[in-house]
């Protein structure tokens, strides 16, 4: 999932193309020797290689680095994991799904119709 600009602005350098950020990336992909860190409560032992088809999906991997505590200032290399697609998507299901309930109640409580599909009711 793109992560939007605002929280980009987060990740050191401001960007996930700043040097500072593309540093990090690297030092965890060559930790993780380019292939997928496991999920932790989902996939530990997911070890899909980058560029190849997934073992249990087929897609082809892109790795990705994961914030285990979903927080983009915490850069510790103990908070940051390569994974592939399948393993971020998983670690990350119940923290965009508890986001999006928030996101829902904030405009519900501004009075937002538009919010949660009621602008079809109009």
């Amino acid at each position: 999932m793109p992560i939007d600009p605002e929280r980009q602005k987060l990740y050191p350098g401001g960007s996930l193309r700043s040097p500072e950020w593309l540093a990090i990336r690297q030092a965890i992909l060559a930790r993780a020797h380019h292939a997928c860190e496991g999920a932790p409560e989902h996939y530990p032992d997911c070890r899909a290689p980058n560029s190849a088809p997934h073992p249990e999906t087929g897609s082809r991997v892109v790795l990705t680095i994961a914030h285990l505590d979903h927080d983009p200032t915490n850069n510790d290399p103990a908070n940051l994991r390569a994974l592939c697609q399948r393993c971020h998507n998983t670690h990350d299901s119940a923290h965009r799904r508890a986001n999006a309930r928030a996101r829902l109640r904030k405009a519900r409580a501004l009075g937002d119709l538009f919010a949660g599909g009621e602008a079809a009711a109009q």
